[in-house]
């Protein structure tokens, strides 16, 4: 097999969009070697064999290249790299991917993967923790739905809660099927938190420590001041008790309520220390147990203000 020979084989047998770069590498008037020789001759004997073996259409494979690269989400960058497209062509196919159904935008330039058993459903994600560093990163999973998370909680709360430092349109937002409850937060108030995998991405959540301080400073992203005690008395049970870093939390926070909140429940489960510690650091002025009911028993101890029919606190299990 001769240099001109080589090369009419390639031209006449190889993909039409393959050829053109093997062509264009290969110097003019040079016999390849002989394993160079081998290695062509195999690769266009077998390659009607290939096109044979993937039946499934090419932009279904382009899309599957994609996917093995992206994980659970699908961005412009990520079609690019996988398959050496330009921003302009990557967003033409994605694009038409939407239109064919076989993505689902979830956000600005964020698309997810339609299953078949949800082509005609809402929710297409699984995990909608997944939606949360792309859709608002700087952000963090926190409130009751870290509760859970951590055990302080067995009640099943459906929105999502995120804490945020974007700027917020709205503070309940349904993403494909899920809402979202979200809070904005100062960028130095982004501390306390902890890599969580779902799936095959990196999500942050609010330690156990953040987690019981952020509803405290907000009862509404805990479930209310009743739930919110309860999250206490099972955090003063829980392995990863650390009271020190508990009130240093509450201390980087700034919140002197949280003091009030905090050492109130803590005396009434009988934890005298904790509570004085917290006793120790409030400030004045009095402020509301939860900030959505009506508040009207004054506690001078706490400089808190009680709903009337105060439930007591269960005893920890």
């Amino acid at each position: 097999m001769d240099g001109q020979y080589l090369l009419y084989t390639i031209q006449s047998a190889i993909h039409p969009e393959l050829r053109r770069v093997v062509v264009g590498q290969l110097p003019a008037c040079t016999l390849p070697s002989a394993k160079t020789r081998i290695f062509w001759y195999f690769l266009l004997m077998l390659q009607p064999l290939a096109n044979a073996a993937h039946p499934i259409p090419r932009g279904r494979r382009r899309l599957a290249a994609v996917l093995r690269e992206a994980g659970d989400l699908v961005r412009l960058d990520d079609v690019v790299s996988a398959l050496a497209v330009t921003r302009a062509a990557a967003a033409k196919l994605l694009s038409r991917w939407t239109q064919q159904g076989w993505l689902r935008r979830v956000g600005p330039g964020t698309y997810a993967p339609t299953p078949l058993d949800a082509i005609d459903s809402e929710q297409v994600l699984p995990d909608p923790w997944v939606l949360v560093p792309a859709l608002y990163a700087p952000a963090y999973v926190g409130g009751w739905t870290a509760a859970e998370h951590w055990d302080l909680t067995e009640q099943i709360f459906r929105p999502l809660v995120v804490m945020t430092t974007r700027t917020i349109h709205t503070k309940t937002p349904t993403h494909h099927g899920t809402p979202f409850l979200l809070r904005h937060m100062h960028p130095r108030k982004l501390f306390g938190t902890k890599v969580v995998w779902r799936s095959r991405t990196r999500v942050l959540a609010s330690d156990v420590h953040r987690t019981l301080v952020d509803m405290l400073d907000d009862p509404g992203v805990g479930g209310g001041a009743q739930h919110v005690a309860d999250c206490v008395g099972a955090y003063l049970s829980h392995a990863d008790r650390d009271d020190d870093a508990l009130l240093g939390y509450v201390v980087t926070l700034g919140n002197g309520t949280v003091f009030k909140r905090l050492g109130f429940l803590a005396e009434q489960m009988g934890e005298s220390a904790l509570a004085n510690a917290c006793a120790d650091r409030i400030t004045g002025g009095y402020a509301k147990l939860d900030p959505e009911l009506a508040c009207t028993k004054p506690l001078s101890r706490w400089r808190l203000r009680l709903p009337p029919h105060w439930l007591a606190v269960p005893e920890r299990g």
